[in-house]
């Protein structure tokens, strides 16, 4: 069973998301060791992301991810959510500030977190079994 996580605020109650242990480990086991947390969100485009206290290099990174990717952003240190385009998207594509290690999927339709605004808190926390 994969680990997973809960991404809860105010505007979309609860969402779970499973963590991609084979595809990036490193970035799994740093953030899994680091929740709970909670951080104000900033948006980008289609994108939630914010800051945490975690270091690290790139793991398997991606210039461009799908929708409902969960990614590691090393330039900013941020968790970030991805629902859609960003401003440099081009196309249908989604692409990210710089490349991202992809560590998560949200599971259900991603593009409730469109219901998010800049500064909203956000939580996010292990799903235990």
């Amino acid at each position: 069973m994969p680990k997973r996580i809960k991404i809860s605020s105010e505007r979309i109650g609860e969402v779970i998301a499973d963590l991609l242990e084979d595809e990036a480990p490193k970035t799994v086991k740093a953030i899994w060791e680091i929740l709970p947390l909670e951080a104000n969100a900033n948006t980008w485009g289609d994108e939630i992301y914010f800051s945490i206290p975690v270091r690290l290099e790139k793991e398997n990174s991606h210039e461009t991810v799908e929708l409902g990717d969960i990614g590691y952003w090393p330039p900013g240190q941020g968790f970030c959510i991805f629902f859609g385009p960003t401003p440099i998207s081009r196309g249908d594509e989604i692409r990210p500030a710089d490349p991202v290690n992809v560590f998560g999927k949200v599971r259900g339709d991603p593009r409730i977190f469109k219901r998010v605004r800049s500064g909203d808190k956000i939580r996010i926390e292990r799903l235990e079994d």
